[in-house]
């Protein structure tokens, strides 16, 4: 693998790292003080072609590789994994590669130029009230109606749920097949039988919106069919890949914003007499902490140059997303020892860091799910039979 960065790929680091440090940081903790979404950030986003990075430009994309695409996950994320999650994890790896991969053509004329420009915000239904890691289980049904699908049940945890234009809703067409019986469906906001429920008091993420979708006889057209009938849980697993990928990089980026908070406080703060940089215990912290970001920072570069390469990256993304999630807890963790007391009050971003890595940790699979998968591609065990 090429180490290498090149000029393109820093030139776009860079512009989102100034966006991200101009418009994002300073509202980001009123923003989660508040659970406040901010839908002009997402458009600014477009504006500058950051909603639909590894988009082709016949879609309106800026038809970047996904390495530089993890790129712009970290440094957005870096300043807040709230909008992170908004615009990048759900809105452009779930919903908007999807499309690109298992749309027909109509629907990615339909969706995606109006995706990546900002005119339409996405969300990727799979979680239900009594499903989380057995999505092979999930319970929302859909039956054919004439030309259209009828849909009834309910999404929970949904990311964007609540402000997403178009929602990207698996359901089960035929509960006997189990996995081979789900379905994928683009389902249009003011659809009859379609509402959602916002849901507040989480425990970080919280400038992102996250609902409860609910489908009462939700009728849908045939043509807003993702894939074929039964295709759906395929759709829903290459959607998964590409997101594990992308928050692992986020991952990565709360993992650096802690290190840099820890670094500017510790050259700051006084005890017995000189900064506490110079002691060799806080020293050893964030040698720990730097070591471990710049490993799952390689990890995820990794598994994004095989993306880009059509290689199978399964295995690769599972390893970035376990590793770098534990590595962005650790990290955050260590950033609020730095900060003594400070760091257990919000007047320090070190606490957010910690509530957003957790959050993250769950994202697209918990730890667990991740060592399932690692030793699944390792060992050839298929996932069913």
């Amino acid at each position: 693998m090429d180490f290498d960065i090149s000029g393109e790929q820093e030139q776009v680091r860079n512009l989102a790292r100034d966006f991200a440090q101009r418009e994002i940081s300073p509202v980001a903790r009123e923003d989660d003080l508040n659970e406040h979404y901010r839908p002009e950030i997402t458009q600014k986003m477009a504006d500058l072609g950051l909603l639909g990075a590894p988009l082709p430009l016949e879609y309106g994309g800026a038809g970047l590789d996904y390495v530089t695409y993890l790129m712009i996950c970290e440094e957005i994320a870096k300043a807040s994994a709230g909008v992170f999650t908004t615009c990048l994890t759900v809105h452009t790896s779930l919903f908007q590669m999807s499309i690109l991969r298992f749309g027909s053509e109509n629907l990615k004329q339909r969706f995606l130029p109006r995706a990546t420009g900002g005119e339409i915000l996405g969300c990727f239904a799979l979680t239900e009230p009594n499903i989380g890691s057995d999505a092979a289980d999930i319970e929302l049904s859909a039956r054919p109606d004439g030309s259209n699908w009828v849909l009834r049940g309910n999404k929970m945890w949904i990311s964007n749920g609540g402000i997403a234009d178009i929602a990207l809703v698996f359901a089960q067409t035929d509960k006997t097949k189990r996995h081979r019986g789900i379905t994928a469906f683009l389902v249009e906001r003011g659809a009859p039988g379609f509402s959602s429920r916002n849901i507040h008091g989480k425990l970080g993420l919280r400038d992102s919106n996250t609902a409860e979708l609910i489908f009462q006889d939700c009728m849908v057209p045939s043509e807003n069919m993702l894939g074929e009938v039964g295709e759906g849980f395929k759709v829903a697993m290459y959607a998964l890949d590409c997101a594990r990928l992308s928050t692992a990089a986020a991952c990565v980026g709360v993992a650096q914003a802690s290190i840099e908070a820890a670094v500017k406080y510790a050259r700051e703060r006084k005890q017995f007499g000189r900064p506490i940089a110079g002691f060799q215990l806080v020293q050893e912290m964030v040698a720990e902490t730097v070591a471990e970001t710049e490993t799952a920072r390689w990890f995820v570069y990794r598994a994004g140059s095989m993306k880009d390469k059509g290689q199978n990256f399964v295995r690769e993304a599972s390893i970035a997303k376990y590793y770098a999630a534990e590595v962005a807890v650790r990290a955050a963790q260590k950033g609020i020892k730095i900060h003594g007391g400070y760091g257990y009050s919000n007047e320090y971003p070190a606490e957010r860091y910690l509530r957003d890595a957790i959050g993250l940790q769950l994202y697209e699979g918990t730890a667990e799910i991740q060592k399932l998968i690692i030793a699944r591609e390792t060992l050839g065990v298929a996932a069913f039979v």
